[in-house]
């Protein structure tokens, strides 16, 4: 039925307005959660991928001084005490080459990190190795640096 302009029929009272924009509120909202939940998922995805690259960069590096110890003319005196055949308490914040006065090892650089080298020392009749052989030693601390990402590696080396 058509009315005069200015009039309104009997009981309507602007209320599909009122549904459309409680509708309109619930739908930005629900735009607005996705938005939050796809940035979060971003950046969760981003920290996965450095840690990722930063463990990959540490295990080069555990790798690269394995090798080195692993060459047939590598020598390193054995550590002076115990305190300082302990794991380098600074593998958790080292972020150059070169010595350190507290463990006594040397940081050596690689593409994404760093290692360095303990002679722990001569055993007898270690773990994997034939009844009686004598086999030197060897720590070898790596780590891997990708952003803010850190990863720190370990192994025991046996050169016999």
């Amino acid at each position: 039925m058509l009315y005069p302009a200015g009039f309104k029929a009997d009981g309507e009272q602007g209320m599909a307005l009122l549904v459309s924009l409680v509708f309109l509120l619930v739908l930005s909202l629900i735009g607005l959660s996705s938005l939050q939940n796809a940035t979060l998922q971003e950046k969760m995805a981003a920290s996965l991928d450095l840690h990722n690259r930063s463990f990959q960069a540490a295990e080069a590096a555990l790798r690269l001084g394995e090798s080195a110890v692993r060459q047939g003319d590598y020598s390193l005196p054995p550590c002076a005490d115990p305190a300082r055949c302990a794991p380098p308490a600074e593998s958790t914040v080292v972020s150059g080459a070169g010595f350190n006065e507290a463990s006594a090892v040397t940081w050596i650089a690689t593409g994404e990190g760093f290692y360095a080298v303990q002679n722990l020392g001569i055993v007898l009749n270690a773990v994997g190795l034939p009844p009686g052989t004598s086999a030197t030693l060897y720590r070898v601390t790596a780590v891997g640096l990708a952003g803010q990402a850190r990863s720190v590696l370990e192994s025991i080396y046996a050169k016999y």
